[in-house]
Parts: C-alpha cells; structure tokens; sequence
C-alpha cells in the first residue's frame, strides 16, 4: 500500500519525502574493562545475512547475503537446509525488495548517481530482467498491488522519464517486462500518488511551489478535481485508504495541531471523523494493518527509541509473547505470509546489532534465522544513552550521548556527530560509526538541532534560514554542555558529520574554529549558491519552499553568503578531512572541490579522498574500508596531538 508523504527537500533525503529521556549526568561508576580494538572491518563490512522476507505463498524465505563484496538476494525453501542465489549484482549491492507472486523485484542504481532501476528475477535465478530503463532515469515501486485480482504479474512503478522534474506512474508486468502508462499525465504534470486497495490510483499531489495540492477522484473513470489545499508548514499526508475504499487514514497537523496525528478521515465531508492516535510530544505519521484480517494493527512513532501503540489485541498478544523470549532486545515482526501464520522477527538494540527469527504461529515454533554480524560481541558494545541539554535561547535538544565502555566519563576525547538531512534525525540503536568510534576511546555525541523531524511543526520551523546560525549553535551548546559536565576534554573535540552533517563541520570550523581540533567532512554542502543550483531535476518543483526553508539565492544573497563556510576557510585552524563521491547528484563534487582548492592555496593541511564509483556517501564495502581506515587514523593523529600540545601548554 503506498503512503502519501508530506513533501520536503533536504541534502540527506530525496525530494519525494520530504519516553522518557535519560538526565544527561555522566556515569562515573563504570567500572567495567575496556573491550579490546575490535578490527575496523568488523564494523562496516556487509553483514553475513539481512532483510529475511517470507514468500506469499509461506513455503520460502528470502535474504540478503554477500557475494563478491556486494550484497545479493538468496532464496530458500523453508526446511530446506540450502539457498539458491537468486541475484548475481557486481555492480551495486542490493537493497530494497519484495515478493511478487513467485518472483523478486528489487532495484539498485549505477555507481552512486542515484537513478534506481527496477528488476524481477524468479526465484531460481535464471530469469533476471531490467523493468525500467538503465540510464539517465529515476523509478521505483509504486505500489505492488499485492493480493489484487488480476494483477498477479503486475505492479505500479513511476520513474521520471518523461519529465525529470516528475514521476508518471505505469503498469508493469514482471515477468515479461512490458510497461503500460497508467496515467497520461502530460498536462497535469502531478509528483506523487496514492491507490487505494484495489490498486487504483485515486489521488495525485503536485505543489506549486509552496503550497501542497492534493486532488481527488472516485473511480479510475473520472477526472482529477482539487482536494485540499495545504501550505507546506502544514502536514496532511494520506496513509492509506480505509479497508472499504471510502475514507482515508490520514496523518495531519491541521487544526491548531504541533505534532502530526494520525486519524481517519471522511473524503465527502473533508474532516476528521476519528483520533486514532496521538501523542503529546512527538510526532506520529505510521500506521500497520493486517491485510488478511482488515483491521488496523498498531501505530508507531520515533521518541527517544522507537514506540508503538496497540490497536488490536491479536497483534499484541503476539508482540508480548516474543518480547517474553527475548529480553532485553527491541522486538519487531513483520513480513508475514499471506494466510498470517508465518512471520519474521528481529530483535536487537542499540548494543546488539540484530537478529533474524523465523515464526510459525499455528505450531508455534521460533527458529533462529540469522544474526546481522555474528562477529560482534553486545557485551563489548557501548550504551546509546538519550539525553536532553538546553540550548542557549531555551529550546531542550534531545540526543545521544554513548560513552566508551570501562573508562571514566571524565575528559574523553570526544567526537561531535551532526546528523544529515537536516530535516531528518538521528535514532537509538545500533550505529557500526558510533560503536567504532567508542571502540576507539572516543564518546560520541549526536544532537537532534532545530529542524529535525518528529518534535512537531514548530521545532521544524525554527530552523527556517537559520543554516549556520541557531541550528549551528545547537550544536555547539551540545559541545559546551559536554565540557560543562566534565565529559569532554576540551582539546580534544572533534566533528564529524555527512551530507547537512558534513555541512555542519564545515560550518562548526569556520563560525566556531576554537572548539574543533580536526574534523571531518563526509559529503557535505560548502557553497550555499552552487549547492542550490546543482539539486537533481526532480528537486526542481520544490525550489520556492527550499527558498523559504534556507534562502533565495538572490533575495537573501547576504543571507547565503554568510551561511556558506567557503567563504570563510581563512578561519579554520584545524586539520581536516574530506571524502566525496564523484557521481553525488545531491551535493556536487564541487562542494568539496572549492574548499580543497582553497585551503591548498592557504596550505592548511587537508585530507581529500574521491571515490569516482560512489555518489551521496560510500556504500561499496572496500569504499567504506577506505573511508573508516583513513578516518581513523587521521581522529587518533590529530587527537593525540591536540593532547600533547595542550599539556606542553
């Protein structure tokens, strides 16, 4: 079932998407050894099976599994004792898929430029077939018309081939490959689409700019006419539709609301009929079903870790008997079979990277399936602990604070972990960069600033043109707060971050250079006027609302140039480190490029690798490799030395 989505631009994400907390005081009783130094591949290199699913029919399961350095799809009979590989990827690993009927469709792009294909394979492997084209076009799944009569081989995909700047959606067959467009959408020019359970298509939203336009129609047979009408600070994002066709659940901030709600709605009246759920702090916009029984099954949210609420008693009862067998660990199940008998389960935290249980419910038998990266012992594992500061002008910033196992939380080393997006967050749980960095004796914090998501309408708009201003200073009152609790050592900061991220630790060296003693830049935003003039074709419709979100390059030029650290490289002091993938359509290699150049000419030491096989982050295992050894060294040389040259002081 596809989802309506209220529609952002940011660095980290595509332009289609757009509890309590811990006190935050630091442990000074750990009292436990230190763990050994885990090998660096350890962390990042693919892991030994993930992403189970259950075929529709419950008589297999399928995986993600590594061949030749690249993850690839296997599947297997259940009882059986051997897989048969299904996929044969050397180009990119795989990942994204699902079951359709008895073949997989899966998708991938070319070396990081982001243009996905989508391919059908059968299950033997021997029949694997590109859906859309290989070059120059971005497509996927639209909805995968699941348990729909008739459409046996055939799903929905939207791809920008006819337009760059928007998705058409089409029928195809995954079997023989044929696509039909389902929609001539040459004059209206929508984005996105929502079907209902039948498969059909019945509403479409575009935006002119600003204003998010939803239009509506009852039958496959009649026009598109508007139906709501929102501005972009506003929130109304259709989940799906309800079991009989004729309403909508809906997630939504209207009404005076701060935190989006999730609701059902009536499409004749255009209102609310129903609070599903809602919560007072956070944000929530996810709801499960069963397919199979028709009832709602659970809404979920992100708060200091991932929260549930239950709406139907079988699926609670099913969550509190595999929460019995595996304590201590996060549970999630997922995937079931079309009769509901035959699930998946994962459960893991934030020490423990996961693992995959097989479900039978009607002989009620758990199997172990898997372990994500068996090579990794919790017990070495450091806490991801959520914690609150205040910010210099009264905002509290939730984060996590995950301190190196067995040393005291007194002067540590410390390294500054700005997420991307910047309209997105950071998440408990377990995070290879994070335990690698602990691994290594660093304490790492990671802030969720002004702008990130899931704290509700306000909290998001506060960071409205405030790029390397009160987003930054959140940042740096998390830095502040850490040396105020003593935790850090004030010579020994680094930052380091991706895409907005990396952006921040650019920002964070040249507005606030006395703070860092080295940092790293992962893919990240240096110019503000060529970052807004290189975004992806289908960014384009959005441009008025990034305007408004982060500048207009000419009616805010001032603005933007003060925002943009490369302008201001005669300020950095410390050394830095830069990595960018050559094909990256979201943050152009030249955003790098300029800060390399510039720094050269003022010979300030700076660390430059490219990786022409990547776009918007390393994803290649020996790509990672590379990136975490060289990033490595460079934390612990200059660290280290930032140590020394305090106490020679």
């Amino acid at each position: 079932m596809t989802q309506g989505r209220h529609i952002a631009v940011a660095v980290g994400i595509t332009a289609a998407m757009f509890t309590a907390c811990g006190d935050g005081k630091k442990d000074t009783a750990n009292t436990v050894a230190p763990p050994p130094i885990i090998a660096m591949k350890d962390f990042f290199k693919n892991p030994e099976k993930a992403g189970f699913r259950i075929s529709p029919d419950g008589q297999y399961f399928s995986y993600r599994a590594p061949w030749k350095n690249r993850m690839n799809i296997f599947v297997q009979k259940i009882g059986d004792s051997t897989a048969t590989q299904v996929t044969q990827d050397t180009v990119r690993d795989i990942g994204s898929y699902f079951w359709k009927g008895d073949r997989i469709v899966y998708s991938r792009d070319i070396n990081g430029d982001e243009n996905y294909i989508v391919f059908s394979a059968s299950i033997d492997g021997k029949d694997a077939k590109a859906l859309t084209p290989e070059k120059g076009v971005v497509a996927g799944t639209l909805d995968d018309l699941h348990g729909v009569a008739g459409m046996e081989q055939t799903i929905i995909i939207q791809m920008n081939q006819r337009n760059p700047q928007v998705f058409d959606p089409y029928l195809c067959n995954v079997v023989t490959g044929e696509i039909k467009p389902l929609y001539d959408n040459s004059k209206d020019n929508f984005e996105g689409w929502v079907t209902d359970h039948n498969g059909v298509v019945r509403m479409a939203t575009k935006t002119d700019g600003t204003d998010q336009v939803v239009y509506y129609r009852a039958t496959e047979k009649d026009p598109f006419t508007e139906y709501m009408r929102t501005g972009f600070k506003d929130s109304w994002s259709p989940l799906m539709f309800t079991f009989d066709n004729n309403n909508l659940i809906v997630s939504h901030n209207l009404n005076g609301r701060d935190k989006t709600a999730v609701v059902e709605w009536d499409l004749a009246g255009k209102k609310e009929t129903k609070l599903i759920f809602e919560n007072a702090d956070y944000d929530v916009s996810n709801v499960d079903y069963s397919r199979l029984r028709k009832v709602l099954t659970m809404v979920t949210w992100t708060g200091a870790k991932e929260e549930r609420h239950f709406l139907d008693e079988q699926t609670k009862a099913m969550y509190n008997k595999m929460e019995a067998k595996f304590p201590g660990l996060e549970v999630w199940v997922y995937g079931a079979d079309d009769s509901e008998t035959k699930f998946m389960v994962w459960a893991g935290s934030d020490r423990h990277p996961g693992e995959y249980h097989f479900y039978d419910a009607t002989a009620d038998k758990l199997e172990k399936m898997a372990v994500l990266r068996p090579w990794i012992d919790p017990s070495q594992m450091a806490e991801m602990k959520p914690i609150t500061y205040t910010s210099r002008d009264g905002l509290t910033i939730h984060g996590y604070l995950t301190l190196p196992v067995g040393r005291e939380a007194k002067n540590l080393p410390v390294v500054i972990n700005p997420h991307g997006g910047p309209w997105a967050r950071d998440e408990w749980g377990f995070n290879p960069e994070v335990q690698f960095l602990a691994n290594r004796g660093y304490a790492v914090l990671q802030m969720n600033f002004r702008g990130s998501t899931g704290y509700g309408r306000e909290f998001w708009m506060k960071s409205f043109k405030q790029w390397g201003k009160t987003m930054q200073n959140d940042i740096t009152d998390g830095v502040e707060w850490l040396k105020k609790e003593g935790i850090a050592d004030s010579s020994r900061i680094a930052i380091y971050g991706g895409s907005y991220g990396g952006y921040a630790t650019l920002a964070g060296i040249t507005y606030t250079p006395e703070l860092y003693a080295c940092a790293v830049d992962y893919v990240g935003v240096s110019n503000m006027f060529t970052f807004m003039n290189t975004v992806p074709p289908y960014w384009e419709p959005f441009k008025k609302m990034m305007y408004e979100m982060v500048g207009d390059p000419k009616a805010d030029s001032l603005l933007l140039r003060e925002a943009s650290p490369v302008f201001f490289v005669d300020r950095i002091k410390c050394p830095l480190f830069i990595a960018q993938g050559a094909t990256d359509p979201r943050v152009n290699k030249a955003e790098s490029d300029q800060v390399v150049e510039a720094l050269k000419k003022r010979g300030v030491e700076v660390q430059y690798l490219v990786k022409d096989n990547e776009g918007h982050g390393f994803r290649n295992e020996e790509n990672r490799f590379e990136f975490y050894e060289a990033m490595e060294k460079f934390l612990g040389q200059h660290l280290a030395s930032a140590a020394k040259a305090e106490a020679a002081h």
